[in-house]
């Protein structure tokens, strides 16, 4: 006889800490609260708009498509196909041996990945550290042995790329090693194109598999900028994985629209990854929503639409970088923030410090200091560096 009380024996689950600080932050009845704590862009005013790509895309989507029967296990191949040279350019997108599928976001890329490493026979990935919280998660749920490399000096503010390769020694071949192809998160802080190529140079030598994670490509230094090192990386070695995502570059957070992307050592190989990741994908989702992924695909597939979006897109980067530059000016010792790319950037604050800053300012951002720049508004973000300075250390 079953037991009747066996959802009793569920474990207590870990409290989700951003998620936390949503529900406080929009239970804060003060008007000049900053939330910089979720990771979502917001324009000069403090909104999150839908890009005017995405609008016309989708009027286009709305008086064309003419059913909703499933699509396949691999997505909206056309999708794939179109960002796949978003991704990887010219050079790499058309090289048969590197296959992709359409996924649930970003998210659901890092996790087809984890599946596909643990079928294959990986156990062990390497992960930075300070990485994104939901990183070892989604890994671990494959049961992949996590290995912690330093990867940050919150103190200096800089990568640690030493000892991070020193790190990486003790990896053996056909370990995995989770890096972020650009804006890194949660430290801004990314790798430069030199320790992309000893990185590359030393990963391939050692037999090693990236597992790249890009989520923000476009919002750093440019769409080619921001996948240089990814494409170095995968130009060099016969095995990579990379998780590509469209919510932040297209502002498609609630659609969840991603891929996976392989590269095998060979044709035959690849095809058979292909069978793998359909198949794995299959008893996770089925099939993958179809709404993100065709909007995609007509703004890459329309010329026009192209355009503009990559036209939102740098006003997008503008405004961050311009964030940035108002944020080291404010303060010598906020100056390293606009060397750093991307969304999100760590203070030099303890936890107690965030939490000062929350009472006293409504300032609402993780315990660690890491912080949405794009959060900010050009109206609060000299307020907001103002009572940052005031607590850190002369």
């Amino acid at each position: 006889m079953a037991d009747k009380k066996l959802f009793e024996n569920l474990p207590e689950p870990q409290p989700d800490a951003l998620l936390a600080l949503i529900g406080l932050c929009r239970a804060d009845p003060r008007p000049t609260k900053i939330d910089v704590g979720v990771g979502v862009y917001r324009d000069a005013a403090g909104a999150t708009p839908i890009l005017r790509s995405v609008k016309a895309a989708e009027k286009i989507l709305i008086e064309t498509q003419d059913t909703k029967t499933y699509l396949g296990s691999d997505g909206d191949t056309r999708f794939v196909e179109l960002i796949k040279q978003v991704a990887f350019g010219d050079a790499l997108a058309g090289d048969p041996t590197l296959v992709g599928v359409q996924t649930p976001g970003g998210c659901g890329a890092l996790r087809l990945g984890a599946e596909l490493l643990k079928s294959a026979g990986a156990t062990r990935i390497f992960l930075g550290q300070p990485t994104w919280p939901n990183h070892a998660p989604l890994l671990g749920v494959a049961r992949l042995e996590t290995v912690d490399y330093p990867y940050y000096d919150t103190a200096k503010r800089t990568v640690r790329f030493d000892e991070m390769m020193k790190a990486l020694e003790g990896a053996r071949a056909g370990d995995v090693v989770l890096l972020h192809g650009c804006c890194h998160n949660p430290t801004g802080a990314d790798l430069s194109l030199d320790q992309w190529d000893r990185l590359s140079r030393f990963v391939a030598d050692r037999g090693l598999i990236p597992f790249i994670d890009l989520a923000y490509q476009g919002l750093g230094n440019g769409l080619d900028e921001d996948a240089a090192g990814t494409r170095m990386m995968v130009e060099r070695v016969d095995q990579a994985l990379v998780a590509q995502s469209c919510d932040k570059n297209f502002g498609l957070y609630r659609e969840r629209t991603g891929a996976l992307f392989v590269k095998a050592p060979s044709e035959a190989v690849a095809k058979a990854v292909y069978g793998n990741l359909l198949s794995l994908a299959r008893t996770n989702w089925s099939m993958p929503p179809d709404h993100g992924a065709a909007i995609v695909r007509i703004i890459l597939d329309t010329p026009d639409l192209r355009a503009d979006w990559k036209a939102e897109l740098t006003e997008m980067l503008a405004r961050i970088r311009g964030l940035r530059a108002r944020l080291a000016a404010a303060d010598p010792r906020l100056a390293y923030i606009d060397e750093q790319n991307g969304m999100f950037s760590m203070l030099p604050l303890s936890p107690e410090q965030v939490l000062e800053l929350r009472k006293e300012e409504g300032f609402y951002m993780a315990g660690s200091g890491r912080f949405n720049v794009a959060g900010l508004s050009d109206e609060n973000v000299d307020r907001f560096a103002k009572a940052v300075a005031a607590k850190l250390p002369a």
